[in-house]
């Protein structure tokens, strides 16, 4: 496999807590899945993984090359959790179809956050 695409995103996590402060379910039903909700809203400070997994949708459309919006919607790309904790990609919709279309068999995301910061990368994986 070659490299298709590589992206990085940093957002301060105090941006994703106004955003959660001013529309609230609006806000977390327009940009995250509900696995990815369900998972957040259990954590002792959601506003981190809610960061992180923004993070990793951002990461992944630099990679992808399109930005979030006009190709893939921010809930085609959902960021889970493996067994072992490790984040993992799901597609859907456009997402999926842009990445068959191009020929992207897999995309590998790292996160990361602090007090105040989170971060992702995506490595897009294509024949």
């Amino acid at each position: 496999m070659k490299i298709f695409g590589v992206g990085i995103d940093v957002i301060e996590v105090e941006r994703i807590e106004e955003a959660l402060k001013e529309f609230g379910e609006r806000f977390l039903e327009r940009v995250f899945t509900a696995e990815e909700r369900a998972y957040c809203s259990k954590q002792k400070r959601p506003e981190l993984h809610y960061a992180a997994r923004w993070a990793a949708k951002e990461a992944v459309s630099k990679a992808f090359g399109t930005g979030i919006g006009e190709e893939v919607a921010w809930t085609e790309v959902e960021v889970l959790r493996g067994e072992a904790g490790e984040p993992s990609l799901r597609l859907h919709g456009a997402g999926k179809e842009f990445a068959e279309r191009k020929g992207i068999k897999e995309v590998k995301i790292s996160l990361t956050h602090a007090k105040h910061y989170a971060a992702a990368n995506a490595v897009a994986m294509a024949e």
